[in-house]
């Protein structure tokens, strides 16, 4: 998916979209076609007309980031004719001008559509591209026909939700996602059917989407996902050149419950920072509705219970619940921490792109958590109903 992202889709015809005016070819559609085909096939998924949309926007406004060439054709005409009409009036002794047939014939669909043409051309390609963009996401907006759909797609329109989708697979660095987990993590991305409806062995049913194995008590990988998320926080600590120790006791607490780790040197202020993560599901039924009224609800309300657990601590340290979603939504001051994390990284490794690598890491342990969970719910069910029951789909290879 990281090839057809970055090379076969899009990028592999947008010379020619942005030399030749190609709008009105029939070979777009058969691409875009193709595209979503091949969609389907790495992540072993049947896409809807909205989820094809939604698939083709770009990662922060929600999607897969592999755009329809049908959609880009417009705009990257334009920007590349409006960046180059000097150039063009010299070469080409004015045969393409903005007031040219050719020109105008791509202008003027879009202003129909988005509004007047300013009277200085500009050059940028996201300028034409935006109002495109935006009209999609409203078409996704308006599509859900339930909660879970609408609370889904918020989350993915939020910022570092889609981190995993930028991640190197290279798993020695714990950036690997295997085929099964990119498919549980585009379902839950796109609100996909995961698997066919069943019982879980806690009693309770399992819908299409799977989204009991998120929320389930009896979950064996619950506790493993919180363990390795705090050891990554505790090593983005030390790789800033923080000491930390994990689960520090005789914090003044009089029940005897830990936080999940404490730097063993001021964070700010002359004071020390003690954090707590916590991993939520936004699909809940105790959350879904917050969460399809505003992204990262469900990660606030999270964050809110575990300051008010560790509200002692206020007075000696500095306490800060890393609350995310299983949708990759951290909260606004979980954000601002790891932005801080991963800006001291930078200052000690000289890698810029060390926030960046942060959240990807995290993001993608979520991903492969999310996979446990899953496959905990759909597997270890008594043998004798696991004999003739199957109950996620199989590769289409």
């Amino acid at each position: 998916m990281i090839l057809l992202r970055s090379s076969f889709s899009a990028p592999k015809v947008l010379h020619l979209l942005r030399c030749s005016p190609s709008v009105y070819h029939p070979s777009l559609a058969k691409f875009d076609a193709l595209l979503r085909r091949s969609i389907q096939l790495i992540t072993n998924s049947d896409l809807s007309s909205s989820q094809w949309i939604q698939a083709s926007l770009p990662v922060r406004d929600g999607g897969l980031g592999i755009r329809r060439v049908t959609l880009l054709a417009i705009p990257v005409f334009i920007a590349s004719a409006a960046s180059t009409l000097s150039i063009q009036d010299d070469i080409l002794t004015n045969c393409i001008k903005s007031d040219s047939e050719s020109f105008q014939a791509y202008l003027s669909p879009w202003s129909a559509k988005f509004g007047d043409v300013p009277d200085t051309l500009p050059t940028k390609q996201p300028f034409w591209d935006s109002p495109g963009v935006l009209e999609d996401k409203a078409l996704v907006e308006a599509s859900p026909t339930s909660t879970h759909l609408r609370a889904s797609f918020l989350a993915a329109s939020m910022q570092h939700s889609g981190d995993w989708l930028f991640a190197m697979p290279i798993a020695s660095c714990g950036l690997g996602l295997d085929d099964e987990a990119v498919r549980v993590a585009v379902g839950l991305r796109l609100g996909l059917d995961l698997c066919e409806p069943h019982q879980c062995h806690c009693g309770s049913l399992v819908d299409a989407r799977g989204l009991h194995s998120f929320v389930c008590k009896r979950a064996p990988g619950r506790s493993a996902r919180h363990h390795a998320l705090n050891d990554l926080i505790a090593h983005s600590f030390a790789s800033a050149g923080v000491p930390v120790t994990k689960e520090p006791s005789g914090l003044f607490r009089t029940d005897g419950k830990r936080p999940d780790g404490l730097t063993l040197v001021p964070w700010q202020s002359g004071r020390s920072m003690c954090w707590h993560v916590t991993v939520i599901c936004p699909l809940a039924e105790s959350y879904v509705s917050g969460a399809a009224i505003e992204a990262g609800a469900a990660a606030e309300v999270a964050a809110s219970r575990h300051e008010a657990k560790y509200a002692d601590l206020g007075s000696r340290y500095i306490f800060e619940p890393i609350a995310v979603e299983t949708l990759g939504v951290f909260t606004s001051s979980a954000c601002l921490l790891l932005n801080e994390i991963g800006t001291r990284t930078s200052v000690n490794t000289g890698e810029s792109r060390e926030t960046g690598f942060v959240f990807q890491r995290a993001s993608v342990l979520v991903q492969r958590f999310s996979l446990m969970l899953f496959c905990c719910m759909t597997l270890c069910r008594p043998l004798t109903a696991r004999i003739h029951l199957y109950v996620f789909p199989f590769s289409n290879f």
